[in-house]
């Protein structure tokens, strides 16, 4: 995303600088300088949380396309919010709840769920396995576990991927969902019972 530091220059800066407790070498630190106008900030933050980030858009939508497309917007609306950016949660809070409002548009401009395989990803995974017999089934797990997570309820299925890949607390994901930590616990608890029940032995 080269046009990033592009739009930073078109910002007008917070001028508050960086407070002294923050570590200026933490998400929250390179967040703060990159607001006051230091460009070099953004592309470490990109390259931190970019691909984890494109992969819970993909999971999200079931499509490389539709993840993409929801990835630009994620990132050009942290771009021209950065200005009033202030260190009151995680930065990458801050993202995911920007992500999760592009989901919920997403899902009212589309009135429909479809869940595609992300060959891709099962493809990276299975060449992790270092034997024939270890690389099929990496494959064959690979491939249930997204056709898995594509059965779950769209909230079920938020939950479960805010907890398990961004390691993100029930009152962590209560807060940047909108919903009661009880129904957010219910839904992990939900989501992995039926996942544990469609992987069956493969989990």
């Amino acid at each position: 995303m080269n046009d990033a530091g592009l739009a930073v220059g078109a910002a007008t800066p917070y001028s508050g600088g960086m407070p002294t407790d923050i570590d200026p070498h933490s998400d929250e630190g390179l967040m703060l300088a990159w607001r006051d106008g230091d460009t070099a900030a953004f592309d470490a933050l990109y390259a931190r949380h970019r691909l984890r980030l494109y992969r819970f858009l993909v999971r999200e939508t079931g499509s490389d396309a539709a993840g993409d497309e929801l990835f630009q917007e994620v990132w050009l609306t942290v771009i021209r919010q950065r200005g009033a950016y202030q260190p009151w949660a995680r930065f990458s809070t801050w993202l995911l709840e920007t992500a999760h409002r592009r989901l919920i548009d997403w899902h009212r401009r589309e009135k429909r769920h479809r869940w595609d395989s992300d060959l891709g990803e099962i493809e990276a995974m299975a060449d992790r396995c270092p034997t024939p017999d270890l690389l099929a089934a990496g494959r064959q797990a690979g491939a249930r576990l997204l056709d898995c997570l594509g059965t779950l309820p769209p909230e079920q299925r938020e939950a479960f991927l805010l907890k398990e890949e961004h390691a993100l607390g029930l009152a962590e994901i209560a807060q940047l969902t909108g919903a009661a930590a009880e129904t957010v616990k219910s839904r992990v608890r939900y989501a992995l019972a039926k996942l544990k029940a469609c992987m069956g032995d493969l989990l």
